[in-house]
């Protein structure tokens, strides 16, 4: 997520940025972005007028009681009184105001680096570097559904128990799974200094914000809900999903963390189904 104060600084230089990317639709709702801002910005500075004329009434109320003018103390009780409304009335539209921007800002992508070239499309794309050459066949390539059913991929026994995308894998090629995901663990484990995680298959919705899924590609996840597919509607926070990849669960092993530059790199690998329901395809 963008930090705020990088579009309170500078706004136009951030959307311009942002434009770049070459959305159809902007990333960004500029004007509904500066409303909720000017709102924020005056009722902050209403609530700092409203503390400090509690303040100094409070002070008042204490001197007129020590002179014995009860009367006047009273009075000054109840603009006290009437301020604590209003400033109550301001922490709640204050809170809802931040949950609109943080809303707002959770749909905005990062900012192109500007050394990403600009183009209409991939044929402006820049080639970086290359390594190798693809590899020519001297026979045809074949499908992975050609290659996979006769070893035991079962893309109906998918269907059949999950529904559609889903496979079944029998025999040699369970066991080719197996294998390769055991190869993958030890080679980066042994080889290059990975930690082996085992994490969960369920994440909670903050863990799918803090890895860009959660707002944008809600559509395409797995929801999990505990106790059946009825049930009243829950919370952001105990909102339950399937991971679409284990880099989820490993990075959000440390969010909210500040890590220490010693710390630094943190190598952590898994091995995870992927859960993703690829919405239109």
């Amino acid at each position: 997520m963008l930090d705020i104060l990088l579009l309170r600084k500078d706004l136009p230089a951030a959307v311009a940025r942002l434009e770049t990317r070459k959305s159809p639709q902007p990333f960004l709702n500029v004007e509904a972005f500066q409303s909720l801002e000017g709102e924020r910005k005056s009722i902050q500075t209403r609530t700092e007028e409203l503390q400090a004329q509690r303040n100094q009434l409070s002070k008042q109320i204490g001197a007129l009681m020590g002179k014995g003018e009860k009367d006047a103390a009273e009075a000054a009780k109840a603009q006290v009184a009437a301020l604590k409304d209003e400033l109550d009335g301001s922490a709640a539209r204050l809170e809802q105001i931040q949950a609109e921007l943080q809303a707002m800002l959770a749909a905005v992508p990062n900012l192109p680096h500007e050394s990403v070239p600009v183009g209409a499309d991939e044929s402006a794309n820049v080639e970086v570097r290359r390594w190798g050459q693809p590899r020519e066949y001297g026979f045809p390539v074949r499908d992975h559904v050609d290659l996979g059913e006769p070893l035991g991929l079962d893309f109906d026994m998918g269907v059949k128990l999950s529904g559609s995308r889903f496979t079944v894998m029998k025999g040699q090629i369970a066991r080719l799974h197996r294998a390769l995901a055991q190869f993958m663990l030890d080679v980066q484990t042994l080889e290059h200094g990975y930690t082996e995680c085992y994490v969960p298959y369920i994440v909670n919705a903050e863990s799918l914000k803090g890895t860009g899924q959660l707002p944008k590609f809600e559509g395409d996840l797995f929801a999990a809900k505990k106790g059946g597919q009825e049930g009243e509607p829950v919370p952001d926070d105990a909102a339950l999903y399937l991971i679409p990849t284990s880099e989820v669960p490993l990075t959000n092993l440390v969010r909210g963390q500040v890590l220490a530059e010693a710390e630094l790199p943190l190598r952590l690998t898994a091995h995870t189904p992927c859960f993703r329901s690829e919405a239109g395809s």
